[in-house]
């Protein structure tokens, strides 16, 4: 197996565990909203349920931490990838499923990524690491 099948394997992980750790903030978040307007709806007094809701309000801090150590090691990866020379800039979907195409390149800092630069090689990063 070649580094580049290694990399391009670990990128397709990568991204199923930042979609899934998404997902689940998602529905959690979700959950978290609507537990206070359930025990309204219920004629409910404000003590009922808090623990629930505490609960699903610690889940959500916990997923909001996973997603930040997701996110990191995305970022020590991209690193290592540049070290070891693998070139290859993107694998798989780079918007998120049901996203717009991008519009007007990258939000200010420079004229972004155009959709002929995907799978194009990285500049040398000797000496980044």
């Amino acid at each position: 197996m070649s580094r580049l099948s290694v990399g391009e394997d670990l990128a397709a992980r990568l991204y199923a565990a930042e979609a899934a750790i998404d997902q689940a903030l998602i529905e959690t978040a979700t959950l978290a909203a609507a537990l206070p307007a359930a025990r309204a709806d219920a004629w409910l007094s404000v003590v009922t349920g808090q623990r629930a809701f505490e609960g699903a309000a610690a889940t959500v801090g916990a997923l909001a931490q996973a997603r930040a150590h997701i996110v990191q090691t995305h970022n020590t990866l991209t690193a290592l990838a540049r070290k070891l020379g693998l070139e290859t800039l993107a694998v798989g979907p780079l918007d998120k499923p049901g996203d717009d195409k991008p519009i007007g390149g990258g939000g200010g800092d420079g004229d972004g990524v155009a959709p002929d630069m995907v799978n194009k090689s990285l500049p040398d990063g000797t000496g980044m690491c």
